[in-house]
Formats: structure tokens, C-alpha cells, sequence
């Protein structure tokens, strides 16, 4: 078990959630996501909008990209289970706010989160503080992944049917693990049940950013070396989609920054819209 020490959210986690809470608080509606809870979660102290990485303006792009690829993974969702989807998979749930937004749509269906015990095992404790709870249908899935702990054999014993197909999303992940680690994963994800559906973002390497995007993608760069896990895997979307083949999907999708920026942003007055450079690949079994 872990220990009360670690028993807290992860920075990244706090911060995605907290970009999502601004989101309604600064942006104009229509808007991408309505997420307050990931903020309720989070109790972030009196003064946290005036934190650097929380300017309105100068974190715009990441907020954009953050509450787009969200809502892209639940219009995904909402289709599959409209399809008769029975699983749905988050890999580093953080404080992902899905089953709580949208208990309508979550009820039908097993939701699976899987996270690091500690993180985990205080998102548990935030639920039942909050009065949300842990309904039977939410399963939160601890995986020490630094211990070795298997992901599948977790997810079995928490009640996850390999025979069924399941979306399974992992966003945020790939930059941080070598190439030789995301090929692996993707042929563990490859095995999963037929009509079964990885929605996995991945880094473009910095020399296909637009010069306007640079400085930002710079700052996040640096933050994320000064905290100890450096971008270290970079794909262009062809090299992306070659290893997900050569992984063994049977169909393979890059969603592209302009696509999601077409289908959440487009005729906006503000302006607000996503960078270029996280980009998603949706995979099929």
C-alpha cells in the first residue's frame, strides 16, 4: 500500500485539470469541455490563478489542446458505447473527470482507471470526500509500474474481459517512454479483443513546429526536464502510423491539430485554438 506521503495527485495532473477549469472561466462559449470537478479535486489553494503556467494568454494553446483531445476521446467514447461498447480503459487517469461528468454514459459501460497506487489511492479518497464515491460500474485500477506490475493481469482482476473489445486511451504518455517502450506497447494494445479501439497522443519532433509555437513548446520542454522526465520519443505522424501497423492494427488514423481545431474551434471570435504539436493516433484491432 502506499504511503500517505504519496498518497497525492501528480503535477500534470493538476495542472491539465486546472487548464480545463479555466477553460469556462476565461474562454468564451461555446465551450470544447465543462469541467469543474477536475478543480474540486484538485482544492487548489486561493492564489493558484496567478501560477505562471495559469496565464490566460500565455498558456492558451495548451489549454486549447487539452480540453480538445478530452472531448475528441469522449465523442469517441459516446459513439462506441452507442455501439454497444462495454469497456473503456484510461491509462494514467490522473484526475480525469469522465465518470463523473457523465454518468449517464459511464453507467452502461466498465470504466477502468488505471493510475500509480498513490495518486490513486488519494484521487479514492477525494471521491468519497467530495461525495461522488466509487460506483460499482468505476473501477480504479493501481498499477505500480516501477515495481513491475503487470497492466493486464491488474485490469483482469478488477474485471476487465480480454475476449471483449474495450477503447482504451493513453494521453500525455508516449513522450516519456522510448521507442523501443511505445513499440511494445502498442503490440501489447495490438492483442486486445477484435473491434477494439487505442486513441494514444504522441510529440511531432520540434522541427516540424510552426516558429510561433516554438517558445511554448520550449517552456514545456524545460519544465518537464527540470521535473525529471524529459520528452525523449518524437514521431512524425507517418512514423507513427508505420509502427502501429507494424504493431498489428488493422486500420490506423492520425488526428491531426488542424482537424481537431476544424471540429471544436472553428468560428470562434477569441481566437482560442490548439497548437501544432501533440497530435493523436487512433488505432483499430
Amino acid at each position: 500500500m502506499a504511503d500517505q506521503q504519496s498518497e497525492a495527485a501528480e503535477g500534470s495532473a493538476v495542472r491539465v485539470a486546472l487548464w480545463r477549469a479555466i477553460h469556462v472561466q476565461v474562454d468564451s462559449p461555446p465551450h470544447v469541455l465543462e469541467d469543474a470537478i477536475g478543480l474540486q479535486l484538485a482544492d487548489p489553494d486561493d492564489e493558484w490563478r496567478s501560477r505562471p503556467d495559469m496565464d490566460p494568454a500565455g498558456t492558451s494553446w495548451f489549454r486549447a489542446a487539452i480540453v480538445a483531445r478530452a472531448r475528441f476521446i469522449e465523442d469517441l467514447v459516446v459513439e462506441q458505447v452507442d455501439q454497444g461498447l462495454e469497456q473503456y480503459v484510461i491509462l494514467g487517469a490522473g484526475l480525469d473527470t469522465f465518470a463523473q461528468r457523465r454518468p449517464e454514459i459511464g453507467s452502461h459501460v466498465r470504466v477502468f482507471e488505471v493510475d500509480q497506487p498513490g495518486p490513486q489511492a488519494w484521487k479514492r479518497r477525494r471521491l468519497i470526500e467530495l461525495g461522488f464515491g466509487v460506483p460499482e460500474w468505476l473501477r480504479l485500477v493501481p498499477v505500480d509500474f516501477e515495481a513491475g506490475e503487470a497492466l493486464w493481469e491488474k485490469l483482469s482482476a478488477a474485471g476487465f474481459d480480454p475476449d471483449k473489445p474495450a477503447v482504451v486511451v493513453s494521453t500525455g504518455v508516449s513522450m516519456y517512454l522510448t521507442k523501443e517502450a511505445n513499440a511494445a506497447t502498442l503490440e501489447q494494445f495490438a492483442r486486445l479483443a477484435p473491434a477494439s479501439t487505442l486513441a494514444l497522443t504522441f510529440l511531432l519532433p520540434p522541427e516540424l513546429l510552426h516558429d510561433s509555437y516554438r517558445p511554448g513548446y520550449e517552456a514545456a520542454e524545460r519544465g518537464a526536464r527540470a521535473a525529471g522526465t524529459p520528452f525523449i520519443s518524437f514521431y512524425t505522424p507517418d512514423e507513427m502510423l508505420e509502427l502501429a501497423r507494424r504493431a498489428g492494427f488493422k486500420e490506423v488514423q492520425h488526428v491531426s491539430a488542424p482537424l481537431l481545431n476544424q471540429r471544436y474551434f472553428a468560428g470562434r471570435t477569441d481566437g482560442l485554438h490548439m497548437s501544432k504539436g501533440e497530435e493523436l493516433l487512433v488505432a483499430t484491432t
